[in-house]
């Protein structure tokens, strides 16, 4: 049986689609392509017995092995003249090669540069337009364009994908990144007196990332412009990935060689392997695990190999560098690597992703100063802006994931009793599934907060708990919402349905949020009142600051973080889905006291620019103002809120 195709068209560097005339293969031969390339006859169980599951009758092929052969048996019929002819073939390609590097410069070594931005993070900003688990991410963008913004925010290392099927990559697109950054580059110098008499600006390596397991796509990645290519062990059998680096360092490339398990950094470094990536992402499986890289860095110590990207720094320099790949997106990503060791993160859908990859590569703080000076908790007011987009009432996974593809980070589903948005455990259990999915995770995701200490205030306690929230929640988090229920049910709901998080909204108090009663942290809704009549009632007897100072003399330690919603007079359950604006100058004032808030009530794609532009929350939240009827998401609203929030915040992130 023939597989099916991830994608039915090619794609040209600007984006736009080819009718795909590409073969397809059946299970047999891709299985047959494996095992050729594991010796044929002479394979044996210990070097090839995963292509066919260990002996397991039922066994389907990974989406890496699927890929990995199709590729193989793309480029037999491309190179189907036989081995004089293909040699003859890389021959011409190093000529082409040759003639590329004298018209606009050398080859750029790998590990040079990345050991260069010591004590900062060497940043592999990746142009993927797609991928085989998440489909489309931008298939719109200009590589060449993307790269130069890459490249102006601080990208040292350009990775473009070049497999044309699932990712909707070309060598096309490699040679455009190479060309625009190089250009850019020496327009920069020449434009810069200053840099006249100091050192010029260095265009950025660029690395071809595809699925390489012979010399001819090395040669070919060469005379695109590529300064680097990948190796990943978990498809390459050891001999093949000896030849591959050998050959690669004589034409000048030192490969980033891809490992997953401890098992593949055996053969990387008895393959001589210098530059080792951590590919967080299981890509047998799509299950991604950022404590990956940090097994690898612990397993180099113990073995006494030099690796610390603080010691390029010393004049003796380390033997290996090591890279973080995949998962990352934040400047708490890249300091945790940055704490390990490592020298490089790349980072790649997230940037496809940003509104302006600019800012977001300026939010990673590369730089440890940065960071240092962003992490400050000195009791100074909340200035870091909207960070959490939260999108509430869901029903079905479908809903749940046009709000991740969008970039929610928080996804809610509501067990009130009361609530026209009301789930059963089966809903809720879909859209968990759904959402562990999309963000490659089998389990409950870990929100890592450290018990408060005496010496901590609650508000210190809060905006710790609220950062551990934010790195948490780079992958999108399901929290169930309960409205004065009792725990044991709320613990029910969470084992049942593998919520990551919970929501109180009603009047249970503020001390009934610690995670101990329900085994996950809790968000604690504080309501902000309106009058029967719709009236700001708080505006009648105090100021906005009165109200902030007020909630803040009443919070504790016990939640994860703080939401402030709308609520009428009167109500005694609680509030929430009033579908009105509370006076936002109460949060505002609030993240002013130092207290990071998420603010509900009335938000809509019309009001949100207002919303995050002025008042800058930490977070928003929605349910009603993106529906097209009750628990049922308009898809046009819903994309233009999101859409609308992460714009509004970058624009408002420019005067700070």
């Amino acid at each position: 049986m023939a597989p099916q195709n991830t994608s039915s068209s090619s794609s040209s560097s600007s984006g736009s689609s080819i009718p795909d005339t590409r073969p397809t293969y059946t299970d047999e031969q891709l299985h047959n392509a494996l095992l050729n390339f594991y010796g044929g006859s002479s394979a044996t169980t210990e070097n090839c017995g995963h292509i066919f599951g260990f002996g397991n009758p039922h066994h389907e092929m990974s989406m890496l092995q699927r890929i990995t052969a199709t590729t193989m048996l793309d480029y037999e019929s491309k190179l189907n003249e036989g081995q004089d002819a293909a040699a003859a073939a890389i021959t011409e390609l190093l000529e082409q090669a040759s003639t590329f590097h004298a018209a606009h410069g050398p080859i750029i070594p790998l590990q040079a540069i990345i050991q260069s931005k010591s004590p900062c993070m060497t940043l592999a900003a990746e142009f993927k337009r797609a991928s085989p688990s998440k489909g489309d991410i931008a298939s719109h963008l200009h590589a060449g364009e993307q790269a130069c913004v890459y490249f102006g925010a601080g990208a040292s290392v350009i990775s473009v994908l070049t497999e044309e099927r699932w990712f909707k990559g070309s060598l096309e697109d490699l040679r455009e990144v190479r060309l625009a950054t190089t250009e850019l580059a020496n327009s920069n110098n020449d434009n810069d007196d200053s840099k006249q008499q100091q050192q010029q600006q260095q265009r950025p390596a660029i690395l071809r990332k595809d699925f390489i397991t012979t010399k001819y796509q090395i040669a070919e990645a060469a005379a695109s412009g590529a300064d680097t290519v990948l190796l990943i062990v978990a498809t390459t059998p050891f001999h093949v990935l000896q030849e591959l680096i050998t050959f690669a360092r004589s034409i000048g490339i030192e490969p980033l060689v891809e490992v997953h398990a401890l098992v593949e950094l055996d053969v990387a470094l008895s393959a001589g392997a210098k530059v080792i990536g951590v590919n967080n992402r299981n890509l047998h499986t799509f299950q991604m695990d950022l404590v990956q890289t940090e097994k690898v860095t612990e397993e180099l110590t113990k073995r006494g190999l030099t690796f610390h990207h603080d010691d390029c720094l010393k004049d003796k320099k380390p033997q290996l560098s090591v890279c973080a790949l995949s998962g990352m997106s934040s400047a708490h990503d890249v300091d945790r690597y940055r704490n390990a060791g490592v020298g490089m993160c790349l980072i790649g859908e997230s940037l496809m992703r940003a509104t302006d990859a600019g800012v977001a590569i300026k939010g990673l703080c590369l730089d440890p100063k940065e960071y240092a000076a962003s992490q400050s908790v000195s009791g100074g007011a909340y200035t870091g802006g909207t960070k959490m987009i939260k999108i509430c009432g869901l029903t079905n996974p479908s809903d749940a994931l046009v709000a991740c593809r969008a970039g929610a980070n928080l996804l809610g589903v509501i067990f009130a009793a009361k609530s026209k948005r009301k789930v059963s455990v089966e809903q809720a259990r879909d859209i968990v599934d759904a959402v562990r999915k999309f963000g490659e995770r089998s389990d409950r995701m870990e929100i890592k907060t450290n018990e408060s200490s005496n010496k901590d205030t609650p508000l210190s306690s809060l905006v710790a708990k609220s950062r551990a929230l934010e790195l948490a929640a780079r992958r999108p988090l399901v929290v169930g919402v309960f409205q004065n229920q009792s725990f044991d049910f709320i613990k029910e709901m969470v084992d049942k349905c593998g919520l990551d998080l919970v929501q109180l909204h009603g009047s249970e108090g503020m001390e009934a949020a610690n995670s101990i009663n329900f085994g996950v942290p809790a968000l604690r809704v504080v309501d902000i009142e309106l009058g029967s009549d719709g009236s700001e009632e708080e505006k009648k007897d105090r100021t906005s600051m009165d109200t902030a100072a007020s909630i803040l003399s009443k919070v504790t330690s016990d939640p994860i973080a703080i939401l402030l919603d709308t609520s009428i007079k009167g109500d005694k359950y609680g509030g929430g889905g009033t579908g009105q604006t509370f006076d936002w100058t109460i949060a505002e004032s609030i993240q002013n006291m130092g207290l990071p808030v998420i603010i509900a009530g009335g938000l809509t794609p019309d009001n949100i620019g207002d919303a995050v532009g002025n008042v800058r929350p930490w977070g928003i939240d929605v349910a009603g103002g993106v529906e097209a009827g009750p628990g049922v998401k308009d898809v046009d609203k819903l994309q233009k809120f999101i859409g609308g929030a992460k714009k509004a915040a970058v624009e408002a992130s420019k005067g700070f």
